[in-house]
């Protein structure tokens, strides 16, 4: 893999990041991570595993931390200055790969601020969360969206409950749902189910990996 450390423009000041360079014309995805003030950075193993599984397809992937996180400058600002964050991510990604479709993927916390960016924003074809924190923020925000959402869940999840996201999901009929039994938030015993979920994703996306270009 080809790592890049930067630092990107954002609202409140200059965004540490980590970018892949994928193949061509590949889905160009951003990945949002856990809450900051309970220990999430980019650095997360789930955010660093749902990484992995879109750069081993080839696609072009930027994780970044939120403001006030490590060396991104600004401040915690309650899920508002995040959603601009992740806005900031998507429009990078966007310039960079003007030929790639765009997709944003969140975990946790990170499905908020990510989905709260997306949905207003034309230029995001598909999104990915993993374990999203519903009974933490308000995601109502989605009603009526109609892109193809990806939705993973384990059902021994201790932070968020998998009855509460079956429940959101089961209200967004362009959800797709994947279950993950034993599963708890973080996935310790199951990145191989976790990465899998991802990776049926992406080949109903119809996209496929040109394994002898990923760099």
């Amino acid at each position: 893999m080809n790592h890049q450390k930067l630092l990107i423009a954002g609202s409140a000041g200059k965004l540490q990041a980590i970018y892949q360079p994928g193949s061509d014309a590949q889905p160009a995805v951003v990945i949002c991570h856990p809450h900051p003030l309970y220990g999430g950075t980019m650095r997360n193993k789930v955010v660093y595993w749902m990484a992995r599984s879109f750069e081993e397809q080839g696609c072009h992937v930027l994780r970044f931390n939120f403001r006030g996180v490590e060396q991104s400058e600004g401040v915690w600002d309650d899920g508002v200055g995040e959603a601009q964050d992740a806005s900031s991510a998507l429009n990078w990604m966007a310039e960079k790969h003007p030929d790639s479709e765009l997709w944003l993927a969140g975990f946790s916390f990170g499905c908020y601020a990510g989905l709260r960016a997306a949905r207003s924003d034309t230029r995001v074809r598909r999104l990915l969360v993993v374990s999203p924190a519903v009974e933490h923020y308000d995601f109502g925000f989605m009603a009526g969206d109609q892109r193809p959402l990806t939705v993973v869940q384990g059902d021994a999840d201790e932070i968020v409950s998998s009855a509460a996201v079956e429940a959101w999901a089961g209200g967004l009929p362009q959800s797709e749902l994947h279950r993950i039994t034993g599963a708890s938030h973080f996935y310790p015993q199951h990145q191989a189910e976790l990465q899998q979920a991802l990776l049926d994703s992406f080949k109903s996306s119809n996209y496929s990996a040109p394994l002898e270009n990923i760099p």
